[in-house]
């Protein structure tokens, strides 16, 4: 019974495309959840909201700089660092001299 000896069929149990988990979103449905995201974080949260687009942008893009990117990734990882920023500044209180009062 040695007939097939190396010539199984585990030689190739996946196409070359599919060797990942498809369990998860895919990369244009975090790159909207990363715009919706930022967007939502210039008006609330941004501290959170901001990151948190970032790393959808990020991974949206394939966690690379290089190729082709996709539109919406690189608008969630520019929303998301721009949220993210004046969220800081915010929380800094530099924005504002004598919290709020003008003398």
């Amino acid at each position: 019974m040695m007939a097939s000896f190396g010539h199984g069929t585990r030689r190739h149990p996946r196409s070359r495309g599919r060797t990942w988990s498809r369990t998860g979103p895919d990369r244009a449905t975090l790159g909207i959840i990363g715009v919706i995201c930022a967007v939502a974080g210039f008006f609330v949260l941004g501290i959170i909201l901001g990151p948190v687009a970032i790393v959808c942008g990020w991974l949206a893009m394939g966690r690379t700089w290089a190729g082709s990117r996709p539109a919406t990734a690189v608008v969630a990882l520019v929303l998301g660092a721009i949220d993210t920023l004046l969220a800081i500044i915010w929380l800094s209180g530099a924005t504002t001299l004598g919290n709020g009062m003008l003398f």
